[in-house]
């Protein structure tokens, strides 16, 4: 963890309750970081349903292989994630360390391997010595206690400078839900399915395909909506479970995303996903800006994303924002370079409610002054409209420092 916390970071964290079917415990194993928690396990009851999405990256870690394979069997018992080392990119080795760190979590929690799901996170290429640490998941299980969130997030931190927490409360039948959940992440952040690792627990009974669905949806607008730096991790992985323990207090089982009962949750659980998703970007590695770009009047919904990441992951525009520079002209040139459609004379840019730009050209009342003045600001509102069509879209992004630099020039030291 940085020695000074983000600037943008919350002002106050949420605590996340107790969560019927959720047990939590964390350790300093000494993987990558001295004097903090890098290995955390959640031990779930038996039946807890389980969805995940992960990176579409090429070259993924041995743990999202991993649980890409025991997600067909739908079901959760025990989590192990550790920080400080990704084990990705570490062959027959990295292979070896998920086998191991699984059979040790299933003796530990009495399930199969099937039921064990792993996330690592932190260096690529360096092999993870599992050995290491298999050996405290028993007693880790043992004391697994439903009152740790604050230090589950805690422990999964590499760069982050504060923990990342979100949680929402709604009816569901005639009882009340819970969703908790807890994100790391701050630099290789880009949409390519979660951009980070994220862990969403809930207490309603709900089946796993509808898990899946209700996930895959949610991370459009959520995760896939938010940048850093525009480089995606090997790792990437985000998991929902449901443990069903509020069907003893009423909650109906939910078989059918389209189930009209479902509606609030649904909801929750997408605000839940861009509460992370956002405190991600707040998080951005050497970050002083949060920047929301709005791309409307796009030929299409899927063009309009495309623009709006165009110009998110600009490094121009970044550091522009970063040395509060409204130089609306590296707007246009990420528009330009998108490769989708455009028309120049039709192109309109603001920043915040002051526009810069109309019909292609400066506008006519342009204040430097003023748009300066706005540029100070911690939060950006970057839009741009095209004119052609209907599409629209919104992304959040952090702007680019030279404390970025830093960071990620001395990753491995």
């Amino acid at each position: 963890m940085s020695a000074a916390i983000s600037p943008l970071a919350p002002r106050k964290f949420a605590k996340l309750p107790a969560l019927g079917g959720v047990r939590m415990a964390t350790a300093q194993a000494g993987i990558k970081y001295e004097g903090r928690t890098d290995l955390l396990v959640m031990v779930f009851d038996q039946g807890t349903k389980v969805a995940g999405v992960f990176t579409r990256s090429k070259c993924p870690s041995a743990p999202v292989e991993f649980c890409r394979e025991n997600l067909a069997g739908q079901e959760a018992r025990v989590l192990v994630v550790n920080s400080g080392n990704a084990n990705a990119f570490t062959g027959r080795k990295g292979r070896e360390a998920t086998r191991l760190t699984a059979e040790a979590a299933a003796r530990a929690a009495g399930c199969d391997v099937s039921q064990v799901f792993l996330a690592s996170t932190g260096v690529i290429g360096e092999p993870l010595d599992a050995a290491g640490f298999a050996d405290r998941l028993d007693g880790l299980v043992g004391s697994a206690d439903a009152g740790l969130w604050g230090e589950a997030g805690k422990a999964i931190m590499t760069t982050d400078t504060y923990p990342k927490y979100a949680t929402r409360t709604v009816r569901l039948g005639e009882a009340d839900v819970t969703i908790n959940g807890i994100a790391k992440g701050a630099g290789m952040i880009a949409p390519d399915m979660a951009t980070m690792l994220s862990f969403v627990a809930t207490d309603a009974p709900i089946s796993a395909p509808v898990l899946k669905a209700l996930l895959s949806a949610g991370v459009g607008k959520t995760f896939n909506s938010v940048t850093v730096d525009s480089d995606t991790s090997t790792s990437d992985t985000v998991l929902l479970f449901a443990t069903g323990a509020a069907e003893e207090r009423g909650a109906p089982p939910i078989a059918d995303v389209r189930d009209p009962r479902l509606a609030q949750f649904k909801r929750a659980l997408n605000r839940v996903l861009k509460d992370l998703a956002l405190q991600v970007v707040r998080d951005g590695e050497g970050a002083r800006k949060e920047v929301e770009i709005n791309v409307s009047g796009a030929k299409s919904a899927r063009s309009a994303k495309r623009i709006a990441l165009s110009i998110a992951n600009s490094p121009l525009v970044k550091t522009a924002v970063a040395g509060e520079d409204a130089n609306w002209g590296r707007v246009v040139m990420a528009v330009g370079k998108a490769g989708e459609p455009a028309d120049r004379d039709l192109l309109a840019i603001s920043f915040g409610d002051i526009r810069v730009a109309v019909d292609g050209e400066r506008d006519p009342a342009y204040s430097e002054e003023e748009v300066s003045a706005y540029m100070r600001n911690d939060r950006i509102r970057i839009g741009v409209d095209l004119g052609i069509g209907r599409g629209k879209a919104t992304v959040w992004t952090c702007d680019l420092t030279k404390e970025y630099v830093a960071i990620n020039g001395d990753y491995r030291s």
